[in-house]
């Protein structure tokens, strides 16, 4: 990208009502500064206007954005080239020239546009992938922030249970469940509870797919001994209202994912490339339309797997100072992604061969659990790109016939 020819030249700064930029023509060797609205129309019209002063020609734009409304409203324009600098290295650029600290929205745009002019080269197009590959990458995203969220609530009944109606924790670990919601709503406190008759109760988890006697004998057993904390109603009442809001809640927050999953589900399917992440052990209907979210539909995005692997912070960053070097975690890169990867290597120990074997032999080595996953991600990235770069499934066992052919190699060369 380096090597094109740019008919102007442009950092853009945006906010949410309006964008300022810094202009430079190519051709006249003039700069300008302006400003727009951040409203349809005014994008619209500042972009036409670009289009016909520069006859369609290529212009480079310079933001701090790879998606939000603006980027979103200046892809449709063929003519424009959108470049990234993430906001981390302009706020450093920012400091090299003003060490003050001094900032407004104009010395942005020109310094966008003079890091797009000096370091072009260093700096990634923001590309557009295909609709359907954006369109799962939106919701596996989404989805996540709503387990996230759903997370935070179960945190939040627990500790009010525990305040008031701790029998409701050893009657059920798992909160994020249809029977536990029914079960509070039903009976929201202890009192209510003990005068319910014995059959009901039995009936209620025969109902709730609980068919062992044994298991059933002990919760009653459980729920027909158990002693109430408190008896003050200034604690009872309000924690039972709050713990009742908040089971509501997360009922809606069960039914919103599940039909995010099934919307996934659907969409994953009918991509073309379902049966190479699919394939990998441990992907399962969760984790493989995520895996193909991280690496996308363009095989032009990356150059390497070491890039795949920088990119989501799988990586270590190394550092050193004189004769001192170390290795840490990549900061600066995306949580999500690289939950993505560290969550679906855990996954494959239990499916996967050689995966099992080399966190075993880490662990024997001291290796921490996390940083055993984070190892493991590493390797599996590799595989994962030469599959998607080739257009191929995994084959474990074609994988094993490869490692076992290097170790061979290798002891010959020793």
């Amino acid at each position: 990208m380096s090597e094109v020819k740019f008919a102007a030249q442009i950092g853009l700064d945006w906010a949410d009502k309006k964008h300022d930029y810094f202009l430079s023509d190519s051709a006249n060797q003039t700069t300008e500064h302006g400003e727009f609205k951040h409203h349809p129309a005014s994008i619209d019209k500042w972009a036409r206007d670009l289009q016909h002063r520069f006859n369609n020609e290529a212009v480079a734009i310079c933001l701090e954005l790879k998606s939000g409304p603006i980027v979103a409203g200046l892809k449709k324009y063929d003519f424009m080239t959108l470049f990234f600098v993430p906001p981390q290295a302009l706020a450093n650029y920012r400091k090299a020239f003003y060490s003050s600290g001094a900032k407004d929205d104009p010395t942005d745009a020109y310094l966008q546009f003079d890091y797009l002019n000096k370091h072009r080269s260093k700096l990634r197009k923001v590309t557009t992938e295909r609709e359907d590959t954006r369109i799962i990458q939106q919701l596996t995203f989404h989805r996540r922030a709503f387990v996230e969220q759903r997370k935070e609530l179960t945190n939040k009944i627990s500790a009010s249970l525990k305040e008031y109606y701790p029998l409701v924790l050893q009657l059920f670990t798992n909160l994020n469940t249809d029977v536990f919601c029914d079960f509070m709503t039903t009976w929201p406190d202890l009192s209510k509870l003990q005068n319910t008759r014995r059959t009901t109760l039995e009936k209620f988890f025969k109902t709730n797919h609980c068919n062992r006697p044994g298991l059933i004998n002990e919760r009653l057993q459980t729920i027909a001994e158990a002693v109430p904390l408190t008896n003050d109603t200034a604690i009872i009442n309000p924690c039972q209202r709050y713990t009742l809001g908040l089971v509501r809640q997360l009922r809606t927050l069960r039914e919103t994912i599940k039909e995010y999953d099934d919307e996934i589900t659907a969409r994953f399917s009918q991509h073309e490339d379902s049966d190479i992440f699919a394939s990998f052990p441990g992907a399962g209907p969760t984790m493989a339309p995520r895996l193909l979210a991280a690496f996308g539909s363009d095989r032009e995005r990356f150059d390497s797997a070491d890039e795949v692997n920088r990119t989501t912070g799988v990586a270590p960053v190394f550092e050193g100072s004189g004769d001192y070097r170390w290795l840490h975690w990549r900061f600066k890169c995306s949580k999500f992604l690289r939950q993505t990867f560290v969550e679906w290597a855990g996954q494959s120990i239990k499916q996967s061969f050689w995966a099992r074997t080399f966190y075993d032999e880490k662990r024997g080595q001291g290796k921490s659990h996390q940083g055993t996953l984070r190892a493991l991600a590493f390797k599996w990235i590799r595989i994962m790109y030469r599959c998607w770069k080739e257009h191929s499934k995994y084959d474990e066992s074609t994988y094993l016939f490869a490692l076992k052919r290097r170790e061979e190699k290798l002891k010959k060369v020793a």
